[in-house]
């Protein structure tokens, strides 16, 4: 696991020569603000790193884990399930940004590199996330800001690539703050355009059919029991999201392969966690506004 200071500024290659950073960096800022801009910056930064999948994120102690973007390049698209994952629990002690989030004091602003294989990654967290869905290599610019949070843009090496070599990092070093500022600007326009993908960082769903609301899914269950209650577990978010659709506890047991006393188990210590007592009491809570 590697950690450093990213450069003020890309690097110019010499005169009359073609710069393949700054030509990614031409091609990412003809993007920007468009739809094209998440699924295609993969494309842009081929020539410099050639990564199958990115996210851009903040997470940390004082803030609510947030998802702004995420797409892959030749790959089935699993950046979705990698953040869930990461929800479940790896987040809380994610060690591999080179400060912990467990300081009780602001720390100052700084922003660093960060490279890390899948073997320097903590069990559960290699697991869930890493192995589970075949990325075996990241590296990331990161804002550690003023709160202890932590604002990355993160690209990843899938198993089926040859890893990153040092012409790799190099690249990706040199275009790293452009990077980072480009993300912030991209997430800003789309903030502020109708209908964003990235307002309050959640993903727009699907315009239902006039007279008709559509039940959330569970990914979209599991972010608003967090965004209720960030301590609760991953088989607590399974049993209360399939609660919140309406299924019974024995159709939850079916359906995440438990028995049923284990499912009221799970139910009883998120409905602990969250104060109440009764399902009406946690649709309320969870759906009521």
């Amino acid at each position: 696991m590697r950690h450093w200071l990213a450069p003020p500024q890309p690097a110019a290659g010499p005169p009359g020569t073609v710069n393949p950073a700054g030509a990614a960096l031409a091609g990412m800022v003809h993007r920007l603000g468009e739809p094209s801009f998440v699924p295609g910056l993969l494309q842009e930064l081929t020539p410099v790193l050639p990564a199958a999948s990115w996210s851009v994120y903040r997470t940390g102690r004082r803030c609510k884990p947030t998802l702004f973007m995420s797409a892959s390049l030749g790959v089935p698209d699993t950046t979705q399930d990698c953040w869930w994952a990461y929800l479940s629990g790896p987040y809380r002690r994610d060690s591999t940004w080179g400060r912990s989030f467990d300081d009780d004091a602001p720390v100052a602003p700084l922003t660093q590199l960060c490279h890390v294989t899948a073997q320097e990654v903590e069990g559960e967290h290699r697991a869930r996330v890493y192995e589970a869905h075949g990325v075996a290599e990241r590296v990331s610019v990161v804002d550690h800001e003023d709160d202890g949070s932590v604002f990355a843009v993160n690209f990843y090496r899938h198993q089926h690539q040859p890893p990153f070599r040092d012409r790799h990092l190099s690249g990706f070093e040199s275009v790293a703050p452009v990077l980072l500022a480009l993300a912030r600007k991209h997430i800003q326009l789309s903030q502020g355009a109708a209908h964003s993908s990235f307002a309050a960082g959640s993903v727009a769903l699907p315009p239902a059919p006039p007279g008709h609301v559509p039940a959330p899914s569970l990914p979209a269950l599991r972010m608003r029991l967090l965004r209720t209650n960030d301590q609760l577990t991953d088989r607590e978010l399974d049993v209360c999201a399939r609660l919140l659709q309406g299924m019974t506890h024995e159709g939850i047991a079916s359906d995440l392969g438990l028995s049923v006393p284990t499912v009221k188990t799970y139910r009883n210590r998120a409905f602990a966690r969250l104060g109440i007592h009764f399902r009406n009491e946690l649709f309320a809570r969870v759906l009521g506004g």
